[in-house]
């Protein structure tokens, strides 16, 4: 407990009595940090600390003005604090404080971000029989969203890829997942969220499922199927319990409960989200991201909504055919899509109006912002109606989801209370219009006659005096006061009483004056009170229309949404998709969405159905095989959001699921090898991935070894053809799986056209690029061409071209820059049977490679080891002959194993188990 007293001993008693980071005590027209806080505060934000003493102790001290809190504490909560507000009240034995809201990154009102802010919970229940359940509830306190899912039988990762969607800037994690450290840990790293540890009984099922029925009554929750759902009842009962302990008071705007399931929307992990560069670069970019690129919006609530489609495209054929009939209007009626978009511009942001309102923090001006907005809805709907192609598209039946008839009410209201240009305080009057309230108006009429009297007194005390250098003015010191100049005060009337001699003037106050002055603060004091009553009056049947605003603001946005993707697609020439159930994805001239943006784009056709569900893509580096593959993805996905897609005809067969595989971020920091993240991805997605599925894999096995690599791909390819049987486009330089497209019936192989030959040891080639798909796989993988195109020095490149001809001729090679003991060269030669270079004969030509060969003398004429002759090399039917019988166990093994129907995983597991038996013989 601390000895401090006063002041001081009052801030370090509110702040034990808190789990806040920092504490900001109101004290009169400031708001105080004291002792470590104060020093915190002043070094985050660069604040000026003063001392406090106390009980002879001296405290740091730094304090902001009260109208200035704000954007302190916005900024503290943006570095991760989490900032407790203790403010002053007047009672009958003077000042008292107490603290009033916890402001934290998940509930914190008064962001300047225009994207969704998520407070989040996430439970686990343990499951007997393998999979766990999670329950996972997100609300965003700024616009009252809150949304609740179920995972029944699943793990950690399908956890992490609900919460990464929401992006949370603030996550709860249950009692069972406390002590979790690894899931801790990938949740830290994937969502970048504030961690917070609330209150374990607010998780408990009874108390959770009581807390979430009080806030959506007890049909809503039976409604939308979680009632009997502990695991997520537990979860928005803990985010519900949360944000009221918190004191945010913005629960009231919370009304709609929003559950979904795991099949309502189209699974995107974040790797996906990731490599598809949804919302950001690889580099960490909003610019170059697709949501930059689409992103046409007027409004802030248009952009968080679009976004969020983007980030869980949806499966239902109806709403998909909905949103594009809106956009195929908008797309069509171009002089009413920008008479919307020109209203929208106008438009305020409702859904975080109706939050603040809500919680009591919403001032004139902001009501004024609804007033103004609420006002826009029947200007919007009347371009729609009076457009015949809008009135018969279902644009009409989005309008029909807010009530005008209760908008234009509302909207007239705040008209007529409000002035049209309020202050931006509260309290210090000014706020109404006249007329709105008689009794107000009695005292504004008294108040502003006592101040015209004022006003006019230097008129008429320099017309009773005769003096010139009078005036009249107003401080804090000294209240309403008579200014003489000091040349002229021999002529002050008797009535005048001297208060302060200044050095070219003198203050005087009259008995009068002193009356007025009682007058006109004990008027100024009514009024103020009152307007402030009826403001807050005012500001309460506001908040009672919170889901008013709410439906109008989401109105508003969908609309705005609509008219951005219809906006890219008559710039962007895109094309209307025909959405279908089944596999089948048929894309005529596919393009890129983002780099069609800052290039010359050649478009690529694909077509996926049952019976060509895998394509193998081969072709030279920088052909533009990723580019291939990833606009496959996109164009999938964009067409499960509603939108028009990139190409000049399409049909997309609805997916439970995009997952893709591309390149590979070095993740060592977190002891993680690039070839270790290439399979930890792999291994989600023959997890993940089903027959409804789409998957992207742009090389698999690269980071290892090169038949390592090679079976690894081969296994995958064969799992993925024969038990998951998801759409697939694989590019590889493993040439050698494109003999698969050969066996396997949904295998079909196609590759990115080269025009001319490569360079090769007897001279200069010319290659062109052709970025066009074609069938069939292909011929080389040009490698050598593209390190010449990158500018690698001219030597290595013809060493290259030297090397790679002998090897693809199976001849041996010289290793130059050795040092025999005779001074000749030493030749290697590549052997396909163990994937080794060894030092061997120089082969005649037309010899394999795999063949066995005698050792290399150092002149390079090929002669056997000393003491041994060429019969003694063992042929092949002597070798197996003379195996031992733990080899002859694990080919025993080999021969009988299941390739095609056993895991990758499983596969290299027994792969190094025989390794480790036969390096131990």
């Amino acid at each position: 407990m601390t000895e401090a007293t006063g002041i001081v001993g009052e801030f370090l008693t509110l702040k034990e009595g808190t789990d806040a980071d920092l504490l900001a005590m109101q004290c009169g027209d400031f708001y105080e940090f004291f002792d470590e806080d104060a020093e915190i505060v002043a070094d985050e934000l660069d604040l000026k600390v003063s001392q406090k003493s106390s009980h002879g102790s001296s405290y740091p001290m730094a304090g902001v003005p009260v109208d200035d809190l704000t954007p302190y504490v916005s900024a503290l909560v943006e570095r991760g604090y989490r900032v407790a507000i203790a403010d002053q009240h007047e009672t009958e034995n003077g000042h008292a404080r107490e603290i009033t809201r916890v402001v934290t990154p998940g509930t914190h009102l008064e962001t300047g971000d225009e994207s969704a802010q998520y407070l989040a919970a996430v439970v686990r229940e343990a499951s007997r029989d393998g999979g766990d359940t999670y329950g996972v509830a997100a609300t965003d306190v700024t616009t009252g969203q809150f949304q609740v899912t179920q995972l029944d039988d699943a793990d950690a990762g399908e956890a992490l890829t609900e919460l990464y969607t929401f992006a949370p800037a603030e996550i709860l994690p249950g009692p069972e997942l406390r002590n979790d450290d690894e899931f801790l840990d990938r949740l830290r790293e994937r969502t970048g969220a504030a961690l917070t540890l609330h209150d374990s009984a607010s998780f408990e099922p009874g108390r959770a499922s009581h807390t979430v029925r009080e806030q959506f009554g007890s049909e809503t929750v039976d409604s939308v199927g979680i009632g009997d759902q502990d695991v997520a009842v537990q979860a928005a009962g803990a985010v519900l319990s949360y944000v009221e302990d918190t004191g945010v008071g913005t629960l009231a705007a919370v009304t709609r409960l929003q559950a979904y399931g795991e099949r309502d929307h189209v699974d995107l992990d974040a790797t996906t989200q990731r490599n598809l560069e949804l919302t950001e670069t690889m580099q960490g970019d909003s610019s170059g991201s697709l949501f930059d690129t689409i992103d046409h919006t007027v409004t802030a609530a248009g952009g968080r909504l679009l976004q969020q489609w983007l980030q869980r495209p949806r499966r239902n054929r109806a709403e998909l055919r909905r949103r594009q009939s809106c956009v195929a209007a908008l797309s069509e009626a171009a002089m009413a899509r920008e008479r919307i978009r020109e209203t929208l511009s106008d438009a305020y942001d409702l859904e975080r109006l109706a939050a603040r309102a809500t919680s009591g923090s919403a001032d004139a001006r902001d009501l004024r912002a609804v007033q103004e907005t609420l006002a826009l809805l029947g200007q919007v709907a009347d371009a729609v109606t009076e457009t015949e192609r809008l009135a018969e598209s279902p644009l009409a039946d989005a309008l029909d989801g807010a009530d005008r008839e209760a908008a234009d009410a509302l909207a007239a209201d705040l008209d007529s209370a409000l002035v049209e240009d309020p202050p931006g305080t509260v309290r210090q009057g000014g706020l109404f219009e006249r007329g709105y309230d008689d009794d107000l108006d009695e005292i504004i009429d008294e108040h502003e006659a006592a101040l015209e009297w004022l006003e006019t007194l230097p008129d008429r005390e320099k017309e009773r005096t005769g003096i010139t250098h009078l005036s009249v003015d107003r401080n804090k010191t000294d209240g309403y006061y008579i200014q003489v100049g000091k040349s002229e005060t021999g002529a002050v009337p008797d009535d005048y009483q001297h208060i302060k001699t200044l050095k070219n003037s003198k203050r005087y106050t009259t008995p009068e004056l002193d009356e007025k002055e009682r007058d006109v603060l004990r008027l100024e004091e009514r009024r103020h009170d009152m307007e402030y009553e009826r403001f807050q009056g005012l500001r309460e049947r506001v908040a009672e229309r919170a889901t008013l605003l709410q439906d109008v603001g989401r109105t508003l946005a969908e609309l705005d949404a609509f008219a951005s993707l219809a906006v890219h697609a008559v710039e962007n020439d895109w094309t209307r998709p025909t959405v279908v159930d089944g596999n089948e994805l048929s894309i005529e001239a596919g393009r890129h969405p983002v780099v069609e943006q800052t290039t010359e784009f050649v478009p690529n056709d694909l077509y996926m159905d049952d019976e060509r569900q895998f394509l193998i893509v081969t072709g030279p580096n920088m052909s533009g095989k990723s580019t291939y593959m990833r606009q496959a993805a996109l164009i999938t996905l964009l067409a499960q959001v509603g939108s028009f897609v990139p190409a000049r005809s399409a049909t997309v067969g609805l997916v439970d699921g995009i997952f893709t595989r591309v390149g590979a971020l070095d993740e060592l920091a977190q002891g993680r090898s690039t070839f270790m993240v290439e399979m930890q991805e792999l291994s989600n997605i023959l997890h993940s991935a089903t027959d409804e599925s789409l998957v992207i894999l742009d090389e698999v096995g690269r980071g290892t070894a090169t038949f390592d690599g090679i079976s690894i791909a081969w296994a995958a390819t064969e799992y993925i053809v024969n038990s998951i049987q998801s759409k697939t486009l694989f590019a590889t330089h493993y040439h050698e799986l494109t003999a698969l497209g050969e066996e396997l019936p949904t295998v079909e192989n196609v590759h990115v056209a080269v025009d001319g030959e490569p360079r090769s040891a007897e001279g200069d080639g010319d290659v062109t690029f052709l970025r066009t798909v074609r069938d069939g796989p292909t011929d080389r993988s040009y490698g050598v061409h593209v390190a010449d195109l990158a500018g690698v020095p001219e030597p290595v490149v013809d060493r290259s071209q030297e090397v790679l001809d002998r090897l693809r001729d199976d001849k041996a090679i010289e290793i130059r820059g050795s040092e025999p003991n005779d001074g000749g060269t030493t030749q290697a030669v590549f052997d396909l049977d163990s994937g080794q270079f060894r030092d061997g004969a120089a082969q005649s030509e037309g010899t394999s490679a795999g063949s066995p060969a005698a050792p290399v003398a150092t002149d390079g004429d090929p002669e056997h080891a000393p003491g041994e002759s060429a019969a003694e090399v063992p042929n092949s039917d002597e070798a197996a002959a003379s195996l031992d019988p733990e080899t002859e166990a694990v080919l025993s093994e080999l021969t009988e194993l299941d390739v095609t129907e056993t895991p990758p995983v499983e596969l290299m597991a027994k792969v190094q188990e025989w390794q480790a038996e036969l390096d131990d013989e």
